[in-house]
Protein backbone atom coordinates (compact mmCIF):
# COMPACT_ATOMS: atom_id res chain seq x y z
CA UNK A 1 0.00 0.00 0.00
CA UNK A 2 1.17 3.59 -0.92
CA UNK A 3 1.56 5.47 1.74
CA UNK A 4 -0.66 8.75 2.60
CA UNK A 5 0.99 12.19 3.57
CA UNK A 6 -0.61 13.38 6.50
CA UNK A 7 -3.55 15.92 6.10
CA UNK A 8 -3.34 18.90 8.78
CA UNK A 9 -5.82 18.89 11.35
CA UNK A 10 -7.74 21.60 10.28
CA UNK A 11 -10.83 22.49 8.24
CA UNK A 12 -9.70 22.61 4.16
CA UNK A 13 -9.13 26.23 3.88
CA UNK A 14 -9.11 26.08 -0.34
CA UNK A 15 -12.86 27.05 -0.75
CA UNK A 16 -12.13 30.11 1.23
CA UNK A 17 -9.68 31.09 -1.82
CA UNK A 18 -12.41 32.66 -3.86
CA UNK A 19 -15.16 33.76 -1.30
CA UNK A 20 -17.13 35.49 -4.23
CA UNK A 21 -17.96 32.53 -6.14
CA UNK A 22 -21.39 31.81 -4.68
CA UNK A 23 -22.32 34.74 -4.55
CA UNK A 24 -22.54 35.29 -0.56
CA UNK A 25 -18.87 36.67 0.29
CA UNK A 26 -16.90 35.21 3.06
CA UNK A 27 -15.48 37.66 5.24
CA UNK A 28 -13.25 35.38 7.53
CA UNK A 29 -9.81 36.61 6.34
CA UNK A 30 -10.45 39.52 8.14
CA UNK A 31 -11.06 37.54 11.64
CA UNK A 32 -7.64 38.26 12.60
CA UNK A 33 -7.79 41.06 12.97
CA UNK A 34 -9.94 41.15 16.34
CA UNK A 35 -8.36 37.74 17.35
CA UNK A 36 -6.01 37.90 19.90
CA UNK A 37 -2.61 38.62 19.24
CA UNK A 38 -3.66 40.25 15.80
CA UNK A 39 -0.13 42.46 15.28
CA UNK A 40 1.60 38.80 15.17
CA UNK A 41 -0.97 37.91 12.42
CA UNK A 42 -0.20 41.41 10.76
CA UNK A 43 3.07 40.89 10.97
CA UNK A 44 2.86 37.74 9.46
CA UNK A 45 0.57 38.76 6.50
CA UNK A 46 3.07 41.22 5.81
CA UNK A 47 6.19 39.24 5.50
CA UNK A 48 4.01 36.95 2.73
CA UNK A 49 3.15 39.91 1.24
CA UNK A 50 7.08 41.06 0.98
CA UNK A 51 7.82 38.06 -0.43
CA UNK A 52 5.46 37.72 -2.92
CA UNK A 53 6.80 41.10 -4.02
CA UNK A 54 10.02 39.73 -4.68
CA UNK A 55 8.48 36.96 -6.79
CA UNK A 56 8.19 33.95 -3.84
CA UNK A 57 5.62 31.63 -3.53
CA UNK A 58 5.92 29.68 -0.86
CA UNK A 59 7.37 30.12 2.50
CA UNK A 60 8.10 27.40 5.35
CA UNK A 61 7.44 28.84 8.71
CA UNK A 62 11.07 29.36 9.42
CA UNK A 63 10.99 31.84 6.39
CA UNK A 64 8.47 33.50 7.68
CA UNK A 65 10.19 33.03 11.46
CA UNK A 66 13.18 35.22 9.99
CA UNK A 67 11.31 37.89 8.57
CA UNK A 68 9.20 38.91 11.16
CA UNK A 69 10.52 42.28 12.67
CA UNK A 70 13.22 41.91 15.24
CA UNK A 71 11.50 43.87 18.02
CA UNK A 72 7.97 41.52 17.21
CA UNK A 73 9.41 38.32 16.89
CA UNK A 74 8.72 35.67 19.13
CA UNK A 75 11.29 33.54 20.76
CA UNK A 76 9.33 30.13 20.04
CA UNK A 77 9.32 28.98 16.66
CA UNK A 78 6.39 27.18 17.30
CA UNK A 79 4.25 30.36 17.80
CA UNK A 80 4.59 31.33 14.18
CA UNK A 81 3.41 27.98 13.31
CA UNK A 82 0.32 27.91 15.34
CA UNK A 83 -0.54 31.61 14.08
CA UNK A 84 0.35 30.20 10.19
CA UNK A 85 -2.59 27.29 11.06
CA UNK A 86 -5.27 29.77 12.05
CA UNK A 87 -4.46 31.91 9.11
CA UNK A 88 -5.19 28.70 7.00
CA UNK A 89 -8.39 28.22 9.07
CA UNK A 90 -9.52 31.91 8.10
CA UNK A 91 -8.50 31.45 4.45
CA UNK A 92 -5.44 34.03 4.51
CA UNK A 93 -3.09 31.34 3.61
CA UNK A 94 -3.12 27.90 2.04
CA UNK A 95 -0.86 24.81 3.18
CA UNK A 96 0.10 22.45 1.11
CA UNK A 97 2.64 19.39 2.32
CA UNK A 98 6.23 20.01 1.99
CA UNK A 99 7.72 16.71 0.10
CA UNK A 100 11.35 17.94 -0.97
CA UNK A 101 13.05 17.15 2.46
CA UNK A 102 11.59 14.36 2.92
CA UNK A 103 14.49 11.54 3.30
CA UNK A 104 12.52 8.28 5.28
CA UNK A 105 8.89 7.42 5.97
CA UNK A 106 9.27 8.90 8.85
CA UNK A 107 9.58 12.62 7.58
CA UNK A 108 6.70 11.55 5.08
CA UNK A 109 3.86 11.34 7.86
CA UNK A 110 5.66 14.06 10.08
CA UNK A 111 3.69 17.52 9.23
CA UNK A 112 5.45 19.93 7.57
CA UNK A 113 3.78 22.22 5.34
CA UNK A 114 4.56 25.58 2.81
CA UNK A 115 2.63 28.31 2.77
CA UNK A 116 1.03 30.84 0.45
CA UNK A 117 -1.55 33.68 0.44
CA UNK A 118 -4.68 32.62 -1.20
CA UNK A 119 -6.97 35.31 -3.25
CA UNK A 120 -8.86 36.08 -0.45
CA UNK A 121 -5.94 36.76 2.13
CA UNK A 122 -4.60 38.98 -0.51
CA UNK A 123 -7.31 40.87 -1.23
CA UNK A 124 -8.02 41.61 2.81
CA UNK A 125 -4.30 42.89 2.97
CA UNK A 126 -4.91 45.03 -0.10
CA UNK A 127 -8.28 46.29 1.58
CA UNK A 128 -6.45 46.93 5.09
CA UNK A 129 -3.73 48.70 2.97
CA UNK A 130 -5.88 51.01 1.76
CA UNK A 131 -7.39 51.75 4.75
CA UNK A 132 -4.03 52.16 6.63
CA UNK A 133 -3.43 54.92 3.44
CA UNK A 134 -6.70 56.62 3.83
CA UNK A 135 -6.63 57.07 7.63
CA UNK A 136 -2.67 58.49 7.32
CA UNK A 137 -3.97 61.00 4.22
CA UNK A 138 -2.91 64.44 4.59
CA UNK A 139 -3.48 65.60 1.30
CA UNK A 140 -2.56 68.60 -0.22
CA UNK A 141 -3.22 71.55 -2.12
CA UNK A 142 -1.94 70.77 -5.54
CA UNK A 143 -1.30 73.95 -7.74
CA UNK A 144 0.73 71.90 -10.09
CA UNK A 145 -2.16 69.62 -10.97
CA UNK A 146 -3.88 72.77 -12.23
CA UNK A 147 -0.84 73.76 -14.30
CA UNK A 148 -1.24 69.59 -15.80
CA UNK A 149 -5.21 70.34 -16.44
CA UNK A 150 -4.28 73.24 -18.69
CA UNK A 151 -2.11 71.14 -20.38
CA UNK A 152 -4.44 68.15 -21.21
CA UNK A 153 -6.92 70.28 -22.19
CA UNK A 154 -4.85 72.25 -24.79
CA UNK A 155 -3.89 68.98 -25.35
CA UNK A 156 -7.65 67.70 -26.02
CA UNK A 157 -8.73 71.22 -27.98
CA UNK A 158 -5.46 70.11 -30.72
CA UNK A 159 -6.89 66.68 -30.68
CA UNK A 160 -10.37 67.72 -31.44
CA UNK A 161 -9.02 70.05 -33.87
CA UNK A 162 -7.19 67.24 -35.69
CA UNK A 163 -11.03 65.95 -36.04
CA UNK A 164 -12.88 68.30 -37.67
CA UNK A 165 -9.99 67.45 -40.60
CA UNK A 166 -11.39 64.03 -40.42
CA UNK A 167 -8.41 62.73 -38.89
CA UNK A 168 -9.15 61.27 -35.58
CA UNK A 169 -6.09 59.99 -33.17
CA UNK A 170 -8.19 57.83 -30.40
CA UNK A 171 -4.87 56.49 -28.47
CA UNK A 172 -4.10 60.22 -28.28
CA UNK A 173 -7.44 61.18 -27.16
CA UNK A 174 -7.70 57.84 -24.85
CA UNK A 175 -4.20 58.95 -23.19
CA UNK A 176 -4.68 62.66 -23.11
CA UNK A 177 -8.21 61.97 -20.93
CA UNK A 178 -6.89 59.57 -18.74
CA UNK A 179 -4.24 61.76 -17.71
CA UNK A 180 -6.75 64.62 -17.62
CA UNK A 181 -9.19 62.44 -15.19
CA UNK A 182 -6.59 61.02 -13.08
CA UNK A 183 -5.17 64.47 -12.07
CA UNK A 184 -8.13 65.84 -11.60
CA UNK A 185 -9.34 63.17 -9.24
CA UNK A 186 -5.94 63.54 -7.46
CA UNK A 187 -6.76 67.40 -7.43
CA UNK A 188 -10.20 67.11 -5.62
CA UNK A 189 -9.11 63.92 -3.53
CA UNK A 190 -6.02 65.44 -1.96
CA UNK A 191 -8.04 68.58 -1.82
CA UNK A 192 -10.90 67.27 0.30
CA UNK A 193 -8.25 65.07 2.50
CA UNK A 194 -6.16 68.65 3.09
CA UNK A 195 -9.02 70.48 4.46
CA UNK A 196 -10.05 68.26 6.64
CA UNK A 197 -6.69 67.96 8.27
CA UNK A 198 -6.94 71.25 8.08
CA UNK A 199 -9.58 72.11 10.16
CA UNK A 200 -8.32 69.39 12.57
CA UNK A 201 -5.10 71.85 12.97
CA UNK A 202 -7.28 74.76 13.62
CA UNK A 203 -8.77 73.30 15.95
CA UNK A 204 -5.29 71.38 17.11
CA UNK A 205 -6.74 67.94 17.08
CA UNK A 206 -3.42 66.09 17.38
CA UNK A 207 -1.35 68.93 16.28
CA UNK A 208 1.18 70.18 19.14
CA UNK A 209 1.10 73.63 20.59
CA UNK A 210 4.42 74.05 19.05
CA UNK A 211 4.28 72.12 16.36
CA UNK A 212 1.71 74.53 14.68
CA UNK A 213 3.57 77.42 16.29
CA UNK A 214 6.26 76.67 14.13
CA UNK A 215 5.01 76.00 10.88
CA UNK A 216 1.56 78.20 10.47
CA UNK A 217 3.24 81.08 8.33
CA UNK A 218 4.54 78.47 6.05
CA UNK A 219 0.72 76.93 6.26
CA UNK A 220 -0.36 80.36 5.29
CA UNK A 221 1.80 81.19 2.60
CA UNK A 222 0.97 77.71 0.91
CA UNK A 223 -2.82 78.75 1.36
CA UNK A 224 -1.95 81.84 -0.20
CA UNK A 225 -0.10 80.64 -3.00
CA UNK A 226 -2.74 78.34 -4.15
CA UNK A 227 -5.52 80.44 -3.65
CA UNK A 228 -3.47 82.77 -6.71
CA UNK A 229 -3.26 80.25 -8.75
CA UNK A 230 -6.73 78.69 -8.42
CA UNK A 231 -8.00 82.17 -8.82
CA UNK A 232 -5.65 82.62 -12.46
CA UNK A 233 -5.76 79.18 -13.48
CA UNK A 234 -9.33 77.98 -12.72
CA UNK A 235 -10.79 80.56 -14.87
CA UNK A 236 -8.52 79.42 -17.78
CA UNK A 237 -9.63 75.74 -17.21
CA UNK A 238 -13.67 76.88 -17.45
CA UNK A 239 -12.91 78.90 -20.65
CA UNK A 240 -11.07 75.65 -21.78
CA UNK A 241 -13.28 73.24 -20.83
CA UNK A 242 -16.31 75.66 -22.46
CA UNK A 243 -14.24 75.56 -25.91
CA UNK A 244 -14.20 71.66 -25.98
CA UNK A 245 -18.11 71.67 -24.98
CA UNK A 246 -18.59 73.65 -28.35
CA UNK A 247 -20.43 71.89 -30.83
CA UNK A 248 -20.12 68.79 -29.32
CA UNK A 249 -16.04 68.36 -29.23
CA UNK A 250 -16.02 66.96 -25.56
CA UNK A 251 -18.55 64.06 -26.39
CA UNK A 252 -16.71 63.26 -29.50
CA UNK A 253 -13.56 62.64 -27.77
CA UNK A 254 -14.94 60.40 -25.16
CA UNK A 255 -16.86 58.05 -27.65
CA UNK A 256 -13.39 58.02 -29.14
CA UNK A 257 -11.98 56.91 -25.93
CA UNK A 258 -14.59 54.48 -24.93
CA UNK A 259 -14.13 52.52 -28.54
CA UNK A 260 -11.01 52.33 -27.71
CA UNK A 261 -11.12 50.83 -24.16
CA UNK A 262 -14.55 48.60 -25.71
CA UNK A 263 -11.71 47.06 -28.12
CA UNK A 264 -10.36 44.82 -25.43
CA UNK A 265 -13.72 43.40 -23.93
CA UNK A 266 -14.61 40.14 -24.08
CA UNK A 267 -16.79 38.67 -26.85
CA UNK A 268 -19.59 38.13 -24.93
CA UNK A 269 -19.78 41.81 -23.47
CA UNK A 270 -18.50 43.66 -26.46
CA UNK A 271 -21.97 44.98 -27.13
CA UNK A 272 -22.36 46.58 -24.02
CA UNK A 273 -18.56 47.31 -23.45
CA UNK A 274 -18.63 50.41 -25.47
CA UNK A 275 -21.99 51.63 -23.88
CA UNK A 276 -20.81 51.26 -20.10
CA UNK A 277 -17.26 52.97 -20.94
CA UNK A 278 -18.67 56.15 -22.53
CA UNK A 279 -21.16 56.27 -19.51
CA UNK A 280 -18.28 56.39 -17.33
CA UNK A 281 -16.21 58.61 -19.12
CA UNK A 282 -19.26 61.09 -19.53
CA UNK A 283 -19.32 60.74 -15.91
CA UNK A 284 -15.96 61.80 -15.12
CA UNK A 285 -16.36 64.89 -18.02
CA UNK A 286 -19.05 66.26 -15.69
CA UNK A 287 -17.42 65.94 -12.76
CA UNK A 288 -14.69 68.20 -14.17
CA UNK A 289 -16.83 70.52 -15.68
CA UNK A 290 -18.86 71.20 -12.48
CA UNK A 291 -15.89 71.08 -10.19
CA UNK A 292 -14.56 74.45 -12.28
CA UNK A 293 -17.59 75.96 -14.19
CA UNK A 294 -20.31 77.35 -12.24
CA UNK A 295 -24.31 76.26 -13.03
CA UNK A 296 -27.21 78.42 -12.58
CA UNK A 297 -27.85 78.16 -8.99
CA UNK A 298 -24.96 75.98 -7.47
CA UNK A 299 -21.11 77.90 -7.19
CA UNK A 300 -18.51 75.66 -8.41
CA UNK A 301 -16.27 73.46 -6.00
CA UNK A 302 -12.80 74.85 -7.12
CA UNK A 303 -14.81 78.69 -5.98
CA UNK A 304 -15.98 77.03 -3.19
CA UNK A 305 -12.70 76.10 -2.01
CA UNK A 306 -11.01 79.24 -3.22
CA UNK A 307 -13.58 80.49 -0.51
CA UNK A 308 -12.96 77.78 2.32
CA UNK A 309 -9.40 78.30 1.94
CA UNK A 310 -9.94 82.37 2.22
CA UNK A 311 -11.37 81.31 5.29
CA UNK A 312 -8.94 79.37 6.68
CA UNK A 313 -6.04 82.12 6.96
CA UNK A 314 -8.29 84.28 9.34
CA UNK A 315 -9.03 81.67 11.53
CA UNK A 316 -5.60 79.88 11.73
CA UNK A 317 -4.51 84.04 12.57
CA UNK A 318 -7.24 83.64 15.62
CA UNK A 319 -5.77 80.52 16.71
CA UNK A 320 -2.33 81.77 17.23
CA UNK A 321 -3.48 85.18 18.99
CA UNK A 322 -4.93 82.86 21.39
CA UNK A 323 -2.26 81.07 21.53
CA UNK A 324 0.05 84.12 22.24
CA UNK A 325 -2.96 85.33 24.81
CA UNK A 326 -2.30 81.95 26.76
CA UNK A 327 1.30 82.50 26.78
CA UNK A 328 1.03 86.56 27.76
CA UNK A 329 -0.51 84.89 30.89
CA UNK A 330 -4.03 86.44 30.11
CA UNK A 331 -7.67 85.04 31.29
CA UNK A 332 -8.47 81.80 29.30
CA UNK A 333 -12.18 80.14 30.58
CA UNK A 334 -11.04 76.71 29.72
CA UNK A 335 -7.84 76.79 31.80
CA UNK A 336 -9.30 78.57 34.80
CA UNK A 337 -11.84 75.42 35.12
CA UNK A 338 -8.81 72.95 34.48
CA UNK A 339 -6.73 74.20 37.23
CA UNK A 340 -10.25 74.84 39.39
CA UNK A 341 -10.82 70.90 38.96
CA UNK A 342 -7.42 70.34 40.01
CA UNK A 343 -7.87 72.44 43.08
CA UNK A 344 -10.74 70.41 43.72
CA UNK A 345 -9.35 67.01 43.27
CA UNK A 346 -6.56 67.86 45.95
CA UNK A 347 -9.10 69.49 48.44
CA UNK A 348 -8.38 67.75 51.65
CA UNK A 349 -12.01 67.05 52.81
CA UNK A 350 -15.76 68.23 52.07
CA UNK A 351 -15.27 71.61 53.68
CA UNK A 352 -12.41 72.93 51.74
CA UNK A 353 -14.28 71.95 48.83
CA UNK A 354 -17.52 73.78 49.88
CA UNK A 355 -15.26 77.06 50.81
CA UNK A 356 -13.68 76.43 46.79
CA UNK A 357 -16.88 76.39 45.95
CA UNK A 358 -18.32 79.51 47.23
CA UNK A 359 -15.11 81.41 46.90
CA UNK A 360 -14.66 80.55 42.96
CA UNK A 361 -18.58 81.38 41.98
CA UNK A 362 -19.44 83.98 44.57
CA UNK A 363 -22.18 81.55 45.84
CA UNK A 364 -22.91 83.50 49.30
CA UNK A 365 -26.24 84.02 50.94
CA UNK A 366 -29.04 86.20 49.52
CA UNK A 367 -27.99 88.86 52.57
CA UNK A 368 -25.71 90.72 49.51
CA UNK A 369 -28.89 91.93 47.93
CA UNK A 370 -29.05 94.68 50.17
CA UNK A 371 -25.79 95.52 51.33
CA UNK A 372 -24.99 99.20 51.68
CA UNK A 373 -23.25 101.52 53.86
CA UNK A 374 -25.35 101.46 56.43
CA UNK A 375 -26.00 97.50 56.13
CA UNK A 376 -21.82 97.10 56.68
CA UNK A 377 -22.06 99.00 59.66
CA UNK A 378 -24.82 96.98 60.95
CA UNK A 379 -22.87 94.22 60.11
CA UNK A 380 -19.71 95.05 62.05
CA UNK A 381 -21.78 95.90 65.05
CA UNK A 382 -23.98 93.03 65.10
CA UNK A 383 -21.52 89.78 62.97
CA UNK A 384 -24.59 87.22 61.79
CA UNK A 385 -22.71 84.22 60.85
CA UNK A 386 -23.23 82.92 57.32
CA UNK A 387 -24.51 79.55 58.75
CA UNK A 388 -27.14 81.13 60.67
CA UNK A 389 -30.75 79.69 59.98
CA UNK A 390 -33.01 82.14 57.94
CA UNK A 391 -35.93 81.52 60.58
CA UNK A 392 -33.67 82.78 63.35
CA UNK A 393 -31.58 86.02 61.32
CA UNK A 394 -33.11 89.50 61.02
CA UNK A 395 -35.42 89.72 57.90
CA UNK A 396 -34.63 91.49 55.24
CA UNK A 397 -36.12 94.52 53.53
CA UNK A 398 -36.24 94.96 49.87
CA UNK A 399 -37.83 97.41 47.76
CA UNK A 400 -41.07 96.65 46.70
CA UNK A 401 -39.64 98.18 43.09
CA UNK A 402 -37.01 94.89 43.44
CA UNK A 403 -39.58 92.44 43.97
CA UNK A 404 -42.03 93.74 41.15
CA UNK A 405 -39.41 94.83 38.05
CA UNK A 406 -36.31 93.05 39.09
CA UNK A 407 -34.34 95.84 39.13
CA UNK A 408 -33.22 98.39 42.18
CA UNK A 409 -32.13 101.96 41.56
CA UNK A 410 -30.46 103.79 44.69
CA UNK A 411 -31.52 107.07 45.52
CA UNK A 412 -28.96 109.90 44.57
CA UNK A 413 -27.47 112.00 41.90
CA UNK A 414 -26.82 110.00 38.59
CA UNK A 415 -24.17 109.71 37.43
CA UNK A 416 -22.46 111.93 34.63
CA UNK A 417 -22.63 111.65 31.05
CA UNK A 418 -19.39 110.55 29.48
CA UNK A 419 -17.99 113.14 26.58
CA UNK A 420 -17.27 111.27 23.50
CA UNK A 421 -17.00 114.08 20.64
CA UNK A 422 -13.91 113.79 20.55
CA UNK A 423 -13.87 109.72 19.97
CA UNK A 424 -16.75 110.37 17.25
CA UNK A 425 -14.41 113.26 15.95
CA UNK A 426 -11.45 110.98 15.19
CA UNK A 427 -13.75 108.07 13.48
CA UNK A 428 -15.77 110.78 11.58
CA UNK A 429 -12.23 111.60 10.18
CA UNK A 430 -11.29 107.81 10.21
CA UNK A 431 -14.44 107.11 7.61
CA UNK A 432 -13.67 110.47 5.70
CA UNK A 433 -9.94 109.45 4.99
CA UNK A 434 -10.54 105.79 3.97
CA UNK A 435 -13.91 107.01 1.26
CA UNK A 436 -11.13 109.50 -0.32
CA UNK A 437 -8.84 106.38 -0.03
CA UNK A 438 -11.34 104.45 -2.40
CA UNK A 439 -12.76 107.00 -4.07
CA UNK A 440 -8.81 108.02 -5.31
CA UNK A 441 -8.24 103.82 -5.92
CA UNK A 442 -11.85 103.31 -8.04
CA UNK A 443 -10.41 106.98 -9.76
CA UNK A 444 -7.47 105.54 -10.43
CA UNK A 445 -8.52 102.02 -11.64
CA UNK A 446 -11.29 103.35 -13.92
CA UNK A 447 -10.87 103.16 -18.02
CA UNK A 448 -11.35 106.08 -20.50
CA UNK A 449 -12.57 102.90 -23.11
CA UNK A 450 -11.49 99.70 -23.06
CA UNK A 451 -7.28 99.02 -22.57
CA UNK A 452 -5.12 96.40 -21.87
CA UNK A 453 -4.43 95.06 -17.96
CA UNK A 454 -0.57 95.11 -19.35
CA UNK A 455 -1.58 99.18 -19.63
CA UNK A 456 -2.58 100.06 -16.41
CA UNK A 457 0.89 100.52 -15.23
CA UNK A 458 2.10 100.55 -11.08
CA UNK A 459 -1.17 100.67 -8.32
CA UNK A 460 -0.91 101.53 -5.06
CA UNK A 461 -1.98 98.83 -2.31
CA UNK A 462 -5.36 100.31 -1.57
CA UNK A 463 -6.03 100.48 -5.90
CA UNK A 464 -4.34 96.89 -6.29
CA UNK A 465 -6.61 95.31 -3.26
CA UNK A 466 -9.82 96.43 -5.47
CA UNK A 467 -8.62 95.06 -8.91
CA UNK A 468 -8.04 91.94 -7.31
CA UNK A 469 -11.60 91.44 -5.80
CA UNK A 470 -12.73 93.38 -9.21
CA UNK A 471 -10.63 90.54 -11.35
CA UNK A 472 -11.50 87.84 -8.94
CA UNK A 473 -15.40 88.33 -9.56
CA UNK A 474 -15.13 89.00 -13.43
CA UNK A 475 -13.53 85.38 -13.75
CA UNK A 476 -15.40 83.68 -11.43
CA UNK A 477 -18.81 84.54 -13.81
CA UNK A 478 -16.57 82.78 -16.71
CA UNK A 479 -19.33 80.42 -18.58
CA UNK A 480 -18.93 77.48 -21.06
CA UNK A 481 -17.97 79.58 -24.95
CA UNK A 482 -17.69 82.72 -23.62
CA UNK A 483 -15.13 85.17 -24.51
CA UNK A 484 -16.11 88.86 -22.33
CA UNK A 485 -17.18 88.60 -18.79
CA UNK A 486 -19.37 91.65 -16.86
CA UNK A 487 -19.39 91.97 -13.49
CA UNK A 488 -20.54 94.28 -10.78
CA UNK A 489 -18.54 95.00 -7.38
CA UNK A 490 -20.87 93.89 -4.62
CA UNK A 491 -20.96 97.09 -3.17
CA UNK A 492 -22.26 98.76 -6.87
CA UNK A 493 -19.49 100.84 -7.09
CA UNK A 494 -17.64 99.65 -10.27
CA UNK A 495 -18.01 97.32 -13.23
CA UNK A 496 -15.25 95.48 -15.03
CA UNK A 497 -15.75 93.96 -18.66
CA UNK A 498 -13.08 91.58 -19.49
CA UNK A 499 -12.26 90.01 -22.35
CA UNK A 500 -9.90 87.40 -23.81
CA UNK A 501 -6.80 88.01 -26.31
CA UNK A 502 -5.64 85.45 -28.32
CA UNK A 503 -1.87 86.93 -28.86
CA UNK A 504 -0.45 85.07 -25.94
CA UNK A 505 0.84 88.15 -24.32
CA UNK A 506 1.61 88.48 -20.73
CA UNK A 507 0.44 91.43 -18.32
CA UNK A 508 2.61 92.76 -15.71
CA UNK A 509 1.16 95.35 -12.84
CA UNK A 510 3.66 96.38 -10.11
CA UNK A 511 2.94 97.36 -6.86
CA UNK A 512 5.59 98.38 -4.07
CA UNK A 513 4.76 94.78 -2.69
CA UNK A 514 6.28 93.06 -5.65
CA UNK A 515 4.64 91.74 -9.60
CA UNK A 516 1.72 90.60 -10.45
CA UNK A 517 1.41 88.43 -13.76
CA UNK A 518 -0.77 86.87 -16.08
CA UNK A 519 -2.70 86.63 -19.03
CA UNK A 520 -3.21 89.90 -20.85
CA UNK A 521 -6.96 90.59 -21.33
CA UNK A 522 -8.90 93.53 -22.92
CA UNK A 523 -10.68 95.65 -19.73
CA UNK A 524 -12.90 97.88 -19.01
CA UNK A 525 -14.12 99.53 -15.64
CA UNK A 526 -16.27 102.36 -15.03
CA UNK A 527 -16.71 103.77 -11.80
CA UNK A 528 -20.48 104.02 -10.91
CA UNK A 529 -19.73 106.69 -8.88
CA UNK A 530 -18.67 108.94 -10.72
CA UNK A 531 -20.51 112.56 -10.85
CA UNK A 532 -22.29 111.50 -7.26
CA UNK A 533 -21.45 113.32 -4.03
CA UNK A 534 -19.14 111.35 -1.87
CA UNK A 535 -21.12 111.11 0.88
CA UNK A 536 -24.13 109.22 -1.09
CA UNK A 537 -21.54 106.64 -2.86
CA UNK A 538 -20.24 105.17 0.57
Amino acid sequence: MTPQPARPDRTDPRPAESPGSSGNPSYAPFAHLTAPNSALYRDVMKAFLTAKERFAVHLRPEDVHVALPAERRPADPDAVVKALDSLVDWGNLRADPDTSRVTAVEDFYRKRFIYQLTQAGEAAEQALSAYDEALGRRGALQAVALHDIVTQLRALLVIAAEQDEGEPDPAKAHLALSTLTNRFEALAENARAFMGSLQRTIDLHGVGVEVFLAYKDRLIQYLERFIQDLITLGGRIALLIGELEERGRAGALLRLAAAREAADAAPDEAETAEVRAYARWAAKWAGLSAWFVSAEGSESQARLLRGRALGAIPQLLAVVRQLNERRAGRSDRSADFRTLARWFAEAPDDAARHRLWRAAFGLYPARHLTVDADTLADRTARPVAASTPWAEAEPLRISPQLRRTGSYERRGKPRRVQDRSEQRRLLAELAVKQAEEIAAARARLATDGTTRLSALGELDPVAFGLFLRLLGDALATWRPGMTTAVTTSNDGTMEIRLTTLTDGTAAEIRTPAGVFRGPDHLVEITDLTAGIPAREAR
